[in-house]
């Protein structure tokens, strides 16, 4: 069976300051709050102030559907911060709120708590921080909870000294568990295994990727790869398929791995721009979302790979609306089952569009800091505005995906945001057969 696939944009946000995570919260029924941070390098201006200073700011939005005229995302709470390095949701609440980790360049891990207000109004209060080590940035933070079991609630951190740090939670509190060298330089990315979480992985600019067994200590780890050949920067274990684990470099390479056996990879897709944030969907396991930092951001179909086919995954979907460094991305568990938004406003950046040759379109796309175009098109995965009559073009075939494998059609909230020019996007991903889509389209 052919599918299609399109993604479409429905609103940007200008964070200011450098932009480099976003997370959708997890946690029901806050599935409509997205966390943003970001990350500003302040340098300094004389001889006596020649540190420079890092800041940051977290925001918090909540996405709304109460109408077509009216943007979608609302901003709730801006807090200004150390600059930030990684934001992580806990996927279960703790004595029932949702709580966000983020690791700071001051090298503190700070948690928040996510609640009501008097006024009905959603918003962040810190809950508690603890500092991982001096004169370091805290890089990446990872939850053991993300198979959504709450018994023994822990957190991992990775530091810009090559450390590997476990912390527990606790009455509101963090504690230090253990803490050891874990690469000879910049440790990227940290992440827990979350179907045996005495299991974690980690990687680092020395272009290393490592297991350890918590059970048996850190002094020497359970596997050292170095099928990378650049620094490791993303790893995340897949919460909906045992043993799958997935990884990204600088050397533009995502890996799949099976962790009974690390010595070969289950495949290898080269994506390009290097691999900064992989992110498994929270409940479709043969999807792989992707930040590619010099290359956009991609949606991977893992299914083939995982059933032991060779080759490179397939891409399903790119977005290519980002005008920087691609390094945040996420999927909401938020449903889409209504009409997204499809009147352009004022808080959206102005679009033209004018059509082309061979079916395509052309947007001419205006930022604060840059204006570009990029052709768009239906049928491969490409963006078509919301509400813009798609070109008549004979459809593309897809990959054949087993039906029984994969639901008849999906439609994804995702959030992205790149670096330098400071943008926030939030978008959708409608992905299905094409006789489905050609039902629609009749009705």
């Amino acid at each position: 069976m052919a599918w299609k696939s399109r993604t479409r944009n429905l609103q940007v946000f200008d964070t200011e300051l450098s932009a480099d995570t976003v997370e959708w919260c997890p946690v029901a029924p806050s599935h409509d709050i997205l966390a943003c941070g970001t990350y500003q390098l302040q340098k300094g201006t004389g001889e006596e102030d020649a540190t420079p200073s890092r800041t940051g700011r977290l925001y918090l939005f909540e996405f709304r559907r109460e109408g077509s005229m009216s943007p979608p995302l609302t901003e709730l709470q801006r807090i200004d911060t150390a600059a930030i390095l990684d934001l992580k949701w806990c996927h279960v609440p703790v004595c029932g709120e949702a709580l966000l980790g983020m690791a700071a360049a001051t090298g503190e891990l700070q948690l928040y708590t996510l609640s009501d207000s008097q006024e009905g109004a959603r918003s962040l209060h810190p809950l508690c921080s603890l500092e991982v080590g001096a004169e370091r940035l805290a890089l990446s933070l990872d939850w053991s909870t993300g198979r959504m079991e709450s018994g023994d609630v822990r957190v991992v951190c990775s530091d810009s000294a090559g450390c590997v740090s476990v912390l527990s939670l606790a009455e509101g509190a963090l504690t230090a568990l253990s803490q050891w060298k874990a690469h000879d330089f910049e440790a990227w990315i940290a992440a827990f295994s979350y179907w045996d979480t005495q299991l974690l992985y980690s990687g680092g600019d020395d272009c290393k990727l490592k297991g350890w067994d918590l059970r048996v200590g850190p002094s020497c780890p359970t596997f050292t790869s170095k099928r990378h050949s650049m620094g490791v920067c993303s790893i995340h274990s897949n919460p909906q398929r045992e043993h799958i684990l997935a990884t990204g470099s600088y050397d533009e390479q995502v890996l799949l791995w099976d962790g009974r056996n690390m010595r070969q990879p289950l495949s290898e897709t080269p994506i390009g721009g290097g691999v900064w944030r992989l992110k498994w969907h929270p409940t479709h396991q043969h999807l792989l979302l992707a930040a590619c930092m010099h290359n956009d951001f991609h949606i991977l179909q893992c299914q083939q790979a995982l059933a032991g086919s060779v080759g490179a995954c397939p891409v399903l979907a790119s977005y290519i609306l980002h005008n920087s460094l691609a390094y945040g991305a996420d999927w909401s568990q938020l449903s889409l089952e209504e009409a997204a938004p499809c009147s352009p406003t004022a808080a959206e950046p102005k679009q033209s569009l004018t059509e082309s040759a061979a079916g395509h379109l052309r947007i001419q796309y205006e930022s604060p800091t840059a204006s570009f175009d990029t052709s768009l098109e239906d049928d491969a995965g490409r963006y078509i505005p919301e509400g813009i009559a798609a070109p008549s073009v004979t459809p593309s075939a897809g990959p054949v995906l087993n039906s029984n494998e994969d639901a008849p059609s999906l439609s994804c909230l995702l959030a992205s945001c790149s670096f330098y020019d400071h943008m926030l996007h939030v978008w959708r991903w409608d992905w299905s057969p094409d006789e489905a889509v050609q039902e629609s389209e009749q009705c």
